[in-house]
C-alpha cells in the first residue's frame, strides 16, 4: 500500500483481555488477540481448539487491514448466525481492526436458542474486549531534530503547546531529541521550527510510521 493511501488512523488492541459469561451451566469464555494476519489469527484458532479440546465449541471473528478491509466469523457448530456474527459485530461495532475474539463454550446441558446463543456470544466477545487495553494508531512522521542548547527551550514550549511526544532526548555537544506527530502536520511544523531558530535547527525524517498511545507510552509501528 502506498503512502497516500493510507488511511490516517485506525483503532487496534495494545493488549488482549479475557471474558466471562455463563448461562444455564453453559460456559462462555473470550479471549481478545491482537493479529496482523489471517495466517496468524488461524494459529490462534487452532492453538484454542487444542488448549479447549474438552469444550463443545471455539467460535471466533476477526477483522484485519487499516480499513478493515477483511473480516471473517465461524459458528463452528452453533447454529448459523448464532455465536461468528455476534462476535464479529462486537469488533466492528467497537471500530477494532487487526484483532480475534475467541469464544469457546463449555455446554451445560441446556439449549439457549437462538437468541440466548447471540445474547451468550456477544457478552463473553464485549467483556473481553472490555479487559483488553485499545489504542488509537495514528499515521506519523518520525523526526531526528538538531538544536542549539540556546533553542531547545523554544523547541520544547512549541512541542508542548501542539502536545507532540518527544521519544528520546540526548544532550551532547547538541541537543539531538526524536519526536513523531501526524504525518500531515510535518511541513507545517518544519516550516515553524526554521522560523522560530532561524534555520539554525536541522529535521531529519527518520521514518513514516503508525504510532499509538497506551500504559502510558508511545508505540512505534
Amino acid at each position: 500500500m502506498s503512502e497516500e493511501k493510507k488511511k490516517s488512523s485506525f483503532r487496534t488492541v495494545y493488549r488482549g483481555g479475557e471474558g466471562r459469561y455463563e448461562e444455564k451451566k453453559s460456559v462462555f469464555l473470550g479471549r481478545v488477540i491482537p493479529v496482523l494476519s489471517e495466517e496468524e489469527a488461524l494459529a490462534e484458532v487452532e492453538a484454542a481448539k487444542k488448549k479447549y479440546w474438552d469444550a463443545r465449541h471455539n467460535c471466533f471473528a476477526y477483522v484485519l487491514g487499516e480499513n478493515s478491509s477483511r473480516m471473517r466469523a465461524s459458528d463452528d457448530g452453533e447454529p448459523s448466525g448464532t455465536a461468528g456474527r455476534p462476535i464479529l459485530d462486537v469488533l466492528t461495532g467497537e471500530g477494532i481492526t487487526n484483532a480475534l475474539i475467541i469464544v469457546t463454550r463449555y455446554f451445560g446441558g441446556v439449549l439457549l436458542g437462538t437468541g440466548g446463543l447471540v445474547r451468550a456470544y456477544t457478552a463473553a466477545a464485549r467483556d473481553a474486549v472490555e479487559n483488553s487495553i485499545l489504542t488509537q494508531k495514528i499515521w506519523g512522521a518520525h523526526l531526528r531534530i538538531v538544536t542549539d542548547y540556546t533553542d531547545i527551550g523554544r523547541l520544547q514550549y512549541m512541542l508542548a503547546q501542539r502536545q507532540i511526544p518527544t521519544l528520546s532526548a540526548d544532550y551532547g555537544e547538541k541537543v539531538t531529541m526524536e519526536i513523531v506527530l501526524p504525518a500531515e502536520e510535518q511541513g507545517r511544523l518544519e516550516a515553524e521550527i526554521m522560523e522560530a531558530t532561524a534555520a539554525r535547527t536541522s529535521v531529519e525524517k527518520i521514518s513514516l510510521t503508525y504510532y499509538g498511545e497506551a500504559d502510558g507510552k508511545i508505540i512505534l509501528g
